[in-house]
């Protein structure tokens, strides 16, 4: 792809229109053209996702700087939810499933004891709760799903990781995988005009606020151009500011870092959907690694998350946040799809794995069958 091609492509994305979920349905290929698009949003609260943005906390000084900003963008409208979210919001009626709605009796979580980034993105990725305990950069001893699908024809070579934060290598262990990750601020491999020019602006930046993390827009932008030029058939792009800025306790950059990732997520999709490639034949899922805690008497507890056990797994509960396991996720496929859940029944992370094997036409127990079932089904199976 030229750059010139490229450049249109970035200049012209707000006009691209999304078919409907019955077109869709309609040109949906064979399994054995399946596309699948993985967005993972670091710490985005269910509470902010579906009730919209907390009217108290967006105007606590303390921790919203930008109240008028913050008010007119994401309070002030009659729909909060659709305000903070318009892309995620707009998938029942694209025949896909939103889940996690406790307030209406929808409920996932997380299966880990940890409830935060490692083991919970270890915990979707291979369907199940495995070995890790920590943030470490370990490589990953369990088999993720896209190791998995990495060696499988059609899909050798065709998988592509791009994540905001550094330890995205070890979790997909990239070393044993073969699966290329860009992550953190390791420029992207290559020399050609646009790899060149991403590279460079990632180089210029200052610093974000941590040294093993870059600006998501930088991780949305390598994400973008490789579903473009790359032709993978898999592609997982990985966001984090909004669990940094939740810890730093900014509210409102918060918001705008989950308004700005759903945005994201909208332009992966209206790019699938503009590819003759991906066009009719891609499942894009979107999730997070964990929630975050309860508000609490100085309602400040949404800032942390974690279950308060350590790596030996003593419990620390001056640690804990309790909350912190709730989850949420978010699927939209070529065919209109239901959750699989029954009432009462909470889904979690772990079932991931399997919704994008089943996405793909793989029977998970092919890939491992203590994992988790799938957290949906196409509509009439």
């Amino acid at each position: 792809m030229t750059q010139a091609r490229f450049a249109r492509y970035i200049l012209l994305l707000g006009a691209f229109t999304v078919l409907p979920a019955a077109a869709a349905a309609q040109t949906a290929a064979p399994s054995s053209d399946a596309r699948l698009i993985l967005v993972t949003i670091d710490g985005v609260r269910w509470q902010d996702l579906f009730r919209g943005a907390d009217p108290e906390l967006a105007a606590d000084k303390a921790q919203t700087k930008k109240a008028a900003e913050v008010h007119d963008r994401y309070i002030a409208p009659a729909d909060r939810p659709r305000a903070l979210a318009p892309f995620l919001h707009s998938f029942p009626q694209r025949g896909g499933v939103l889940i996690g709605n406790r307030d209406q009796g929808s409920c996932m979580r997380v299966a880990n004891r940890y409830w935060f980034s490692y083991p919970g993105y270890s915990e979707m990725l291979t369907g199940r709760v495995g070995w890790a305990n920590s943030n470490a950069p370990v490589d990953n001893p369990d088999t993720t799903v896209l190791e998995w699908l990495n060696r499988q024809p059609g899909y050798a070579g065709h998988v592509r990781v791009f994540a905001t934060w550094a330890v995205f290598p070890a979790i997909v262990n990239a070393k044993r995988s073969g699966i290329p990750v860009n992550a953190g601020l390791v420029p992207l491999p290559g020399n050609d005009p646009e790899i060149a020019a991403l590279n460079k602006v990632q180089n210029d930046l200052p610093r974000p606020w941590n040294l093993d993390e870059r600006y998501d827009a930088l991780t949305h932008a390598f994400g973008l151009r490789s579903l473009m030029a790359d032709a993978p058939r898999v592609l997982h792009v990985a966001y984090g500011e909004p669990d940094a800025h939740a810890h730093a306790g900014a509210y409102d950059e918060y918001l705008i870092a989950t308004e700005r990732a759903d945005r994201f997520a909208r332009e992966l999709w209206d790019a699938a959907q503009a590819d003759p490639a991906w066009a009719g034949r891609t499942t894009l899922i979107v999730t997070t690694d964990h929630g975050r805690g309860e508000l609490g008497p100085l309602k400040d507890g949404w800032r942390h998350h974690g279950s308060g056990l350590d790596e030996a797994g003593m419990q620390h509960p001056e640690r804990a946040r309790t909350g912190s396991d709730q989850s949420w996720a978010a699927i939209l496929g070529p065919a209109p799809l239901v959750a699989e859940a029954a009432p009462g029944v909470c889904a979690t992370a772990s079932q991931i794995a399997a919704t994008a094997l089943q996405a793909l036409g793989f029977d998970r127990s092919r890939y491992d069958p203590r994992s988790a079932p799938p957290l949906v089904r196409p509509v009439g199976e």
